[in-house]
């Protein structure tokens, strides 16, 4: 949904390989890299939650971006698809290829009987994607969503050995709320590369055809209306999702509210911005997600949720449910087991890195625009001389 760089996986030497395997049992360290350099905001994130899910949680997402990026930037995008196939029926086969997230998926898939239909679905949302589908109505939209994101959903709970079926239904209700989010925040940057996710019906209902539109992405008060609808039933599916949290193991229920509760304010910041994606993109601030952080940390008290709050499956979702989930009694959830580190003490270190993420984006900003200042003053014929500092010396 938007602009990344490449991800690059290499094999190993089987000695490092090894190593890393013998160590950690999901390559940690390989598969933690790729997302440092993938996403901040998952990278930062994924520190909230406790050790025992956070290697597993990173080995999903490295799996899903390389996929996702060998599809993006692929110049053949069946061969890509093709070959995709391949590497996820080796991992089922317990013979993963020699790169890191490919052995990493292979040891999740083991330890937690990860179902493949869970996966299979990630890979044919990409190939959705790659196919340039559109989306008629707010149902299709949500066939998408279950498939790129609710099945991400799905799978983090089963690594958190959380397999009943309202648990799960609530989980992908929030990794397709996620996806409507994203959809609404990069309206304009994916018009700008061709693009178009929001319901096709919507935009004629709003007075738009949706092919001139994509010609000409011009925000008004059409667009708008049609961005205000899909933030709204994100909002169903984020408020649907709560009643889930409280059947995670209590240790992972903090993190996932905070994910929930940043996710939404999106949302927020989109209706502050008078719901202009086009020429804006919305952003969650340190100080807010700082606060939103410390509400979510209440979530660990939370109790388990009302059985007259249950839903049905989103339809979209249901073959994902149904997929994932385990016959009553047949397995029982692992007992919590105490965090090494309490969630105040993962929370503080996660303000840090988004605080020191901040300083570092500021820092290339200023190196850019000190960059544009010589270059204007080189082509102008002008001497850049360092600023004259007046005051006490340092």
């Amino acid at each position: 949904m938007s602009e990344a760089q490449p991800s690059t996986v290499t094999p190993s030497s089987p000695n490092v390989a090894a190593q890393s395997h013998a160590k950690h049992g999901f390559d940690y360290e390989a598969c933690q890299e790729l997302m440092r350099g993938g996403s901040k905001t998952f990278f930062a994130a994924s520190r909230l939650l406790p050790s025992r899910v956070r290697g597993p949680a990173i080995a999903l997402y490295a799996f899903c971006r390389v996929a996702d990026d060998a599809i993006d930037f692929s110049d053949d995008r069946v061969t890509a698809l093709a070959e995709l196939n391949e590497r996820l029926r080796r991992v089922y086969a317990n013979d993963p290829m020699a790169y890191e997230p490919d052995r990493a998926l292979a040891a999740v898939v083991r330890e937690f009987d990860l179902p493949l239909e869970l996966v299979a679905a990630l890979l044919e949302g990409f190939e959705w994607d790659a196919e340039g589908r559109r989306y008629e109505t707010i149902e299709d939209l949500q066939a998408y969503g279950a498939r790129v994101a609710g099945s991400v959903g799905a799978m983090m709970a089963v690594v958190m050995r959380t397999r009943g079926e309202q648990a799960l239904a609530r989980a992908c209700d929030l990794g397709v709320a996620m996806q409507l989010t994203n959809i609404a925040r990069d309206v304009g940057e994916d018009a700008r590369f061709g693009r178009l996710y929001l319901p096709l019906a919507w935009m004629r209902q709003a007075g738009l055809d949706p092919d001139a539109w994509l010609q000409n992405p011009v925000f008004d008060a059409r667009i708008a209306s049609v961005i205000d609808r899909l933030i709204k039933a994100a909002d169903v599916l984020y408020q649907r999702s709560e009643h889930g949290i409280g059947q995670l193991p209590r240790d992972c229920r903090p993190a996932i509210r905070a994910a929930r509760l940043v996710y939404a304010e999106i949302g927020r910041e989109l209706e502050k911005a008078g719901l202009d994606s086009i020429n804006h993109r919305a952003v969650v601030s340190g100080k807010r997600k700082l606060a939103l952080l410390a509400r979510a940390s209440g979530a660990a008290i939370m109790a388990p949720a009302d059985p007259t709050h249950h839903f049905a499956a989103l339809p979209a979702n249901q073959f994902l449910v149904q997929a994932a989930k385990l016959p009553p009694g047949d397995a029982l959830a692992e007992p919590d087991q105490p965090p090494r580190r309490s969630f105040e003490e993962r929370a503080r270190w996660t303000a840090e890195l988004f605080e020191r993420l901040g300083q570092a984006d500021a820092a290339r900003n200023q190196a850019v625009a000190q960059a544009q200042r010589q270059a204007y003053a080189k082509s102008h014929g002008h001497v850049d001389r360092p600023p004259v500092h007046i005051g006490l010396a340092r």
